[in-house]
């Protein structure tokens, strides 16, 4: 569970170092990807991708992960944990922090365990203006 763990870690360290190919380094090929940006089911990030997405950003980033709890067999795991991701937009002089939901599926391949699935959410309000409830903490 520990290799699992670093997997998740690394891959929080990369947001912050801002590194799309340490980004994408733990995705297993053809990764279901539902991640917090439309569509509702997003194409496989490339790092190209990832790189678009990161400039749409200036100075540091962080990504926070909190509550991580593993569950693994031999070749098959999944993690969750709460995240929080602190970053500033492009033309903003203020950053933001925004807590998130976080699953992922993880498969053993060749010794190496791999992200297969993502899923990132964020609850809504249920009464019935569906508004993404973005100030949650745990």
């Amino acid at each position: 569970m520990e290799e699992i763990r670093t997997v998740v870690l690394e891959r929080a360290a990369a947001v912050a170092a801002k590194d799309p190919h340490k980004m994408l380094a733990h995705n297993a090929p053809g990764i279901v990807e539902y991640t917090l940006a439309p569509p509702l089911r997003q194409p496989e990030s490339t790092v190209a991708s990832v790189s678009a997405w990161l400039a749409t950003f200036e100075g540091p980033m962080s990504l926070e992960v909190t509550e991580l709890a593993v569950t693994a067999g031999d070749d098959v795991a999944f993690c969750t944990s709460l995240n929080r991701l602190t970053a500033t937009p492009k033309g903003r002089s203020e950053s933001f922090s925004l807590w998130f939901r976080s699953t992922l599926g993880l498969r053993k391949v060749a010794g190496r365990w791999l992200v297969t699935h993502e899923h990132e959410s964020v609850p809504f309000e249920m009464d019935g203006t569906f508004k993404a409830s973005t100030d949650l903490r745990p």
